[in-house]
């Protein structure tokens, strides 16, 4: 007697698995847009959605096509993978980024000659911290003065440089660090000795 040929078994995805990936995918997009200080107008104007639908993605209420995916990647500077690479973790709070895998990304401002990357992305509604290893190559970049939520702590790896913070000025060389609140303007002023890698990690308050 002739078996019936099997026919693979398809398992479809519950709502609750759905809205779990939206929640995380939005989370992850959330904190790369703005990582790099960009509205919510500007990325939904780019990826061609309305602002509204954007907010709505962030914030786990819908999860995106991947044409919107895509989109959303391209309006970011990121590649989609990037979004997607947070989601399936284990729950147990551990999140490992190996070497030279950091989410690159574009702060406002910075031009050429630097690179952030970002060590740690968290699926919570609300962010505590955020890890940047940051790499900066060229002495005749001009920063801006950045100004954010919550303390920064600065470690210097390697090279020199003059941070400014406010009206004051620190020289740091490699093995220095720096704290400082995020609220006052602050930023390299010059770039002494090149290439040089520091360790940024800005810690937020509770309620941000």
């Amino acid at each position: 007697m002739a078996r019936s040929p099997k026919h693979p078994r398809v398992v479809p995805v519950s709502a609750t698995a759905s809205a779990s990936v939206g929640r995380q995918l939005g989370a992850v997009a959330r904190r790369v847009r703005e990582s790099q200080d960009l509205t919510l107008t500007d990325v939904a104007s780019s990826a061609g959605i309305s602002a509204g639908m954007l907010s709505r993605l962030e914030t786990g209420h819908v999860t995106p096509s991947l044409e919107t995916l895509v989109a959303l990647a391209g309006a970011l500077g990121v590649r989609p993978a990037l979004l997607l690479q947070q989601l399936g973790g284990d729950d147990e709070g551990a999140q490992l980024v190996p070497a030279g895998q950091g989410l690159e990304v574009v702060r406002r401002g910075t031009r050429r000659g630097h690179t952030y990357h970002l060590l740690a992305a968290q699926r919570g509604p609300r962010k505590s911290f955020e890890p940047f290893l940051v790499t900066l190559t060229d002495k005749s970049e001009v920063f801006p003065g950045f100004q954010h939520p919550g303390t920064e702590f600065i470690y210097l790896l390697a090279g020199s440089l003059t941070y400014r913070h406010g009206s004051h000025s620190y020289p740091l060389q490699a093995g220095d660090s720096l704290s400082f609140r995020g609220d006052v303007p602050h930023g390299p002023e010059t770039l002494d000795k090149v290439p040089i890698r520091m360790l940024s990690i800005i810690i937020y308050d509770e309620e941000t």
